[in-house]
């Protein structure tokens, strides 16, 4: 076979919404990368694949509505796991809707990882970063991801601070109580005021002195609207 037509072939056999690039078909074609990013671009003139950003293509999936957009943990899986090591993870507004939060959802993808990286885009998606402190593990990410949650629980869209802060409380009592241990310590790299709302809503759950004990006692945070459902939250210096 032409290396044209190993490549449509295997085109052919990719999930729809897969995302690739010339790396896919390196070691199937004899011919350089040059030639292959020339002849998907060309697949991608003609619409037999769309272009996601520079040197990234994904197969569309095809609707009487119109093109379907990749999954976003298609578009970023390259800014998740390199070379086999897990290096970042959806969070953010990636997962607001996931945790039951919203029923928002946009093109906005939020990454946590231990490195700064500056935002890029790829259509239609804008990926931002969060700076994450603690070691990312496949076994942490769920309460990072939580624990990112509060840290962002003013920018969550269409609900209140009160709403997510229940919702969240829940969750947190659904935990064994090595898991709360694992947040706690977790939140020990967090900022004050996400340490305080995580204290305010753990504090009828489980031990919280560590995390009260991180705490500058002469430090006011503000979350609106918090003391009228959370009573407790005036031991947490929130107002």
């Amino acid at each position: 076979m032409k290396p044209t037509d190993i490549i449509q072939d295997k085109i052919k056999r990719l999930p729809k919404g897969y995302v690739f690039t010339y790396r896919d078909f390196i070691n199937e074609v004899n011919v350089d990368f040059e030639a292959i990013v020339k002849y998907l671009n060309r697949l991608a003139e003609i619409n037999i694949i769309s272009k996601l950003s520079k040197g990234k293509y994904y197969k569309p999936e095809k609707t009487v509505f119109g093109t379907v957009n990749p999954d976003p943990k298609q578009v970023v899986k390259d800014l998740l796991i390199e070379d086999g090591k897990l290096i970042g993870y959806l969070t953010g507004i990636s997962i607001f809707s996931e945790l039951g939060l919203t029923t928002q959802l946009g093109f906005e993808i939020q990454i946590g990882r231990n490195t700064p990286k500056a935002f890029i885009k790829r259509k239609p998606y804008q990926i931002s970063f969060i700076l994450q402190k603690n070691k990312i593990t496949t076994d942490n990410i769920k309460y990072l991801q939580l624990l990112d949650t509060l840290r962002l629980i003013k920018k969550i869209p269409d609900t209140t601070i009160v709403n997510s802060s229940k919702i969240i409380q829940l969750k947190l009592k659904n935990y064994s109580s090595d898991e709360l241990k694992t947040i706690l310590r977790l939140a020990l790299k967090y900022p004050a005021n996400t340490r305080a709302l995580l204290g305010c809503l753990l504090e009828n759950i489980t031990d919280t002195f560590t995390l009260k004990n991180s705490l500058n006692p002469a430090t006011k945070y503000q979350f609106n609207g918090l003391m009228n459902e959370f009573p407790n939250a005036i031991n947490w210096n929130i107002k």
